[in-house]
């Protein structure tokens, strides 16, 4: 029996909108969303990136991304400084790295409950169908082309 590709996409899709509902809202509790989080996440991983680099690590535009990262230097959760060239280069601050740790620990617990019914078998199998993929031929050609065709 041939799976239904479309069902397939949907279900990947019902799981990541859900992830992103539960993750926004108790973020929320901690005085952070689901954006800035991420934001801070790539900041933390790559220290000194450019604001390109961390728009296409986190999916934005570069725009979205400079408007995202001014509200985080406003509210002291990272810094710019100068990078090479005219690069700016971001920093997490103090604030920055306490806010992302108290949100690593929300994540845990919002994907420790959102795969709890999969075995340790089944998540790891999950994760390298996903990156599979992620990485694969027909995704870096995609990538590549712009075509998602």
């Amino acid at each position: 029996m041939a799976v239904d590709i479309e069902k397939l996409g949907r279900a990947i899709k019902q799981a990541q909108w859900r992830h992103h509902r539960a993750l926004d809202a108790r973020l929320h509790v901690i005085g952070s969303t689901l954006v800035q989080w991420d934001a801070l996440r790539e900041i933390a991983a790559n220290p000194g990136a450019s604001a390109h680099d961390l728009a296409m690590a986190t999916f934005q535009s570069d725009q979205a991304f400079g408007t995202l990262a001014n509200r985080l230097v406003g509210q002291g959760l990272i810094e710019r400084r100068p990078g090479h060239g005219r690069r700016i280069a971001h920093y997490p601050t103090p604030s920055g790295q306490a806010t992302l740790s108290a949100g690593r620990r929300v994540a845990r617990e919002v994907f420790t409950e959102s795969f709890a019914d999969l075995s340790d078998r089944d998540r790891q199998q999950l994760l390298t169908l996903l990156d599979r993929l992620a990485t694969g031929s027909h995704a870096a050609q995609t990538k590549s082309t712009g075509n998602a065709n």
